[in-house]
C-alpha cells in the first residue's frame, strides 16, 4: 500500500515539473515541436546554376540536422518576384525561400511595385553563400590589370563596351558600381542571358564583362577571356594571382552574388531560433563545401542578426548605383 502510494506520488511529482516546465519556457516547447512536417524551401529562379547548388546542398544537411525532409521547389518568375510574393503570404510554418541580391538589394530599387516588402515581410535566418563576380576584359584588349582597363576608359570616353545579361542583371550592377567608384565610362550592351553576351565577348564584339564565376572560369583558363579583378573581398582560391577590386585601389569595394535562407515574417521566433543554427551549420560540412567548389561559391552562415545587417548594407550600397544608373528593368 505504502509502495502504491509512494509511486503515485512520484507519478504527480513528474507530471508536475513537466507542465512547470512548460509553462515556465514555452517557447522551449514550441521549438521542440518545429518542425512537425516537411519543410517547403523555395527558390525563386529556374533549375540549374548556383542558386540550385546552393539550395540543395544546405537542404540536405538541414533535414539531417531537423529531423524532417527538407525539399526544393523552383519557382520562376518576373525576376524571383512571383516566388517571393507567395512566400511572404505563406502561413503554414514550414515554407522558406532562397533570398537573393536581386530580390532583396535590387529589385525594390527599379520595380515600381512589388508583392512583397523585403524588409517587413520576412525574418532573415542565414546568409548561406556568396559566388564571386569576376571582372574580365577581351585577351586583345591591351589592359593587364583594373588600373589600366579604367585609364584606358577614361583616355577614350564612350569607345569602351561592355556586355551584361540584361538590364538590372548582377553583371549589369557590378559594372555600373565599377564605373561610380572609378569615376570612368563605358557604353553598356545589354543582352538576353548570359551566354550569347559571352558569345560576343569572346568573339571581340565587346571589351569587357563581369560575370559569376561559374559561368567563365572555364574560359579564363582556356585563355579566352582575361580576369582582372575579383569583386570579392578576398582573391579566391581558383584565381590566386589575380587581385581583388579592393586591391587595386578601391578599398572596400565588393561585388557578389549572394544567397540566404528567409522565413515568412509570421514564423514564430521559436522556429527561428531552432533553424537559424541548423541553416548556419549546414554550408559549413565538408559535403557541402565540395559542392560548394564546382560553383566557386564561398560558404558563410550568419546568425539571423548579422544576416539583416548584411541585407541593409546591400540595399543601402545598391541603391545609389540604380538611381546613378537608371536602371529598369527589361
Amino acid at each position: 500500500m505504502n509502495n502504491d502510494l509512494s509511486l503515485t506520488r512520484r507519478r504527480w511529482l513528474a507530471l508536475s515539473g513537466a507542465a512547470g516546465t512548460a509553462a515556465l519556457w514555452p517557447g522551449l516547447a514550441a521549438a521542440q515541436a518545429w518542425p512537425s512536417k516537411a519543410i517547403r524551401f523555395v527558390v525563386p529562379f529556374a533549375p540549374g546554376g548556383s542558386s540550385e547548388i546552393v539550395a540543395r546542398s544546405s537542404a540536405v544537411e538541414m533535414s539531417r540536422l531537423l529531423g524532417q525532409s527538407v525539399f526544393v521547389d523552383n519557382k520562376p518568375g518576373a525576376a524571383g518576384n512571383v516566388a517571393m510574393g507567395e512566400v511572404a503570404r505563406a502561413d503554414d510554418q514550414h515554407t522558406l525561400i532562397l533570398g537573393h541580391i536581386g530580390t532583396l538589394a535590387v529589385n525594390p530599387y527599379i520595380f515600381p511595385k512589388l508583392p512583397y516588402d523585403p524588409t517587413r515581410d520576412f525574418k532573415p535566418v542565414s546568409l548561406l553563400a556568396k559566388v564571386p563576380s569576376l571582372y574580365v576584359v577581351h585577351p586583345d584588349l591591351p589592359v593587364k590589370n583594373l588600373k589600366e582597363l579604367i585609364a584606358l576608359a577614361k583616355s577614350k570616353p564612350g569607345r569602351l563596351n561592355y556586355g551584361s545579361a540584361g538590364n538590372g542583371s548582377a553583371g549589369h550592377l557590378a559594372m555600373e558600381y565599377l564605373k561610380m567608384a572609378s569615376d570612368s565610362f563605358m557604353l553598356h550592351v545589354p543582352y538576353r542571358g548570359t551566354g550569347p553576351m559571352l558569345t560576343d565577348l569572346m568573339a571581340g564584339r565587346l571589351d569587357a564583362a563581369s560575370v559569376g564565376a561559374p559561368a567563365i572560369l572555364q574560359f579564363i583558363k582556356a585563355g579566352k577571356l582575361r580576369c582582372i579583378a575579383t569583386g570579392t573581398a578576398q582573391r579566391i582560391p581558383q584565381l590566386p594571382d589575380v587581385p581583388t577590386v579592393a586591391e587595386q585601389g578601391f578599398p572596400g569595394f565588393e561585388m557578389t552574388q549572394w544567397y540566404g535562407l528567409l522565413a515568412p515574417a509570421n514564423l514564430s521566433q521559436a522556429a527561428v531560433e531552432r533553424l537559424a543554427p541548423a541553416a548556419a551549420a549546414s554550408v559549413k560540412t565538408a559535403t557541402a563545401q565540395e559542392h560548394f567548389k564546382t560553383e566557386a561559391a564561398l560558404s558563410v552562415g550568419s546568425t539571423p542578426a548579422e544576416f539583416a545587417a548584411f541585407i541593409a548594407a546591400e540595399q543601402k550600397r545598391w541603391k545609389p548605383v540604380i538611381e546613378r544608373a537608371k536602371i529598369k528593368p527589361d
